[in-house]
């Protein structure tokens, strides 16, 4: 059996220990986190679908593209004719390269139409060459059409279309050609970047990594955690591999309050706290007091003194107008007291950015 090196010894040692005392609010590295320089690539290519039974397209490029590819296998066809291609459909072909893939794997490509083709149904992609972004040529893709969509039309012109008849798909349609150069292995470090940004986070899973092999990480700003990372491949990847399953407790997103102006979504944060204001709106008086009260136990009794919150909730329906609360109120308790008297969504949106506007409302009001 071929001996484990020094470093993955002690870098599983220390895994399986703090493994063991994981939060159960915490959570992997690798679901918070992507490796910097370890993405995708987009792909992007020009082709033609024929086979179409009478649901392409007769334009000017379609023709060009057409006669175009005729040269390419020999054949001339007279300036002045005009062939009639009905079956044939210019499309736009494109696909993600996944990192790390290498020449003869196969991707998935997604074909759209690009000018007035009825459908791409039982069309078969010819072959096409997928580009990135660098004009370099990184697939090729080829095959039969998948199309989930369809559509009807009557002699009256009255027509019926289910999904989308002008996309289709190809699985596993791109042969790679070219593997794309990864930084992954080009410096003595790894960069980890959250997908959320926070200075808190930042610090925890540095702190963390730190704790699992001492003096290795450091967070650069609130997104950054760089890692200090063996060389040679093979380390570099076990110890990436075990980074990445360490778990560690992010920290709660910052108050925030979203609304969604079009359906009527309302999403508040848990964070999100109200001042003191009163707000007038319709005929509808809420009155919100948040009152603690001590619940303490029997003398000779087992147990401990604690401090409840009491909400009393009042709701009149008289001219006074007023909503009335106290200070550090949370904006939960205003809503249900909103819903109690039936008051709907745009209400509350009214409610909430006159609060906003009036300073009284803690955390940040995004509408969509």
């Amino acid at each position: 059996m071929k001996k484990v090196s020094t470093f993955c010894r002690i870098v599983l040692t220390g895994l399986m220990v703090l493994t063991s005392f994981s939060s159960a609010a915490a959570q992997r590295i690798k679901d918070l986190t992507d490796v910097q320089g370890v993405r995708s690539n987009q792909l992007v290519g020009y082709g033609l679908v024929v086979g179409l039974p009478g649901t392409g397209e007769q334009s000017p490029f379609t023709e060009q593209s057409f006669k175009t590819m005729l040269s390419n296998f020999g054949i001339t066809m007279p300036a002045n004719l005009k062939p009639k291609i009905k079956n044939v459909a210019a499309v736009a072909v494109h696909a993600d390269l996944p990192a790390f893939a290498k020449p003869g794997q196969t991707i998935d490509v997604t074909v759209s139409s690009m000018g007035s083709a009825q459908s791409l149904r039982g069309g078969t992609l010819l072959q096409t060459i997928m580009m990135g972004i660098d004009g370099n040529a990184y697939a090729v893709a080829q095959g039969s059409l998948v199309v989930s969509g369809l559509g009807a039309e009557g002699l009256d012109g009255s027509k019926i279309v289910i999904n989308t008849p002008t996309v289709g798909r190809i699985a596993n349609g791109a042969t790679v050609e070219r593997e794309v150069k990864s930084p992954f292995l080009s410096s003595d470090h790894i960069t980890l970047n959250l997908h959320t940004s926070d200075f808190t986070s930042a610090k925890r899973m540095a702190d963390t990594i730190n704790d699992f092999v001492a003096g290795t990480a450091r967070a650069v700003d609130a997104t950054s955690v760089k890692v200090t990372a063996p060389r040679d491949a093979a380390d570099r990847v076990a110890f990436l591999s075990m980074i990445e399953n360490l778990e560690f407790e992010p920290d709660s997103p910052a108050a925030r309050v979203i609304v969604n102006s079009r359906t009527g979504t309302i999403v508040i944060g848990a964070d999100v706290r109200l001042l003191a204001a009163a707000i007038t709106h319709g005929g509808i008086t809420v009155t919100i007091n948040e009152q603690q009260e001590v619940s303490q136990p029997d003398a000779f009794a087992d147990g401990e003194t604690t401090v409840t919150e009491n909400s009393i909730v009042d709701v009149n329906q008289d001219d006074s107008r007023m909503f009335v609360f106290n200070p550090g109120v949370t904006l939960d308790t205003l809503v249900r007291a909103i819903n109690e008297v039936g008051l709907g969504p745009g209400d509350v949106m009214a409610i909430l950015e006159a609060l906003e506007q009036a300073g009284a409302l803690r955390g940040d009001l995004v509408i969509i």
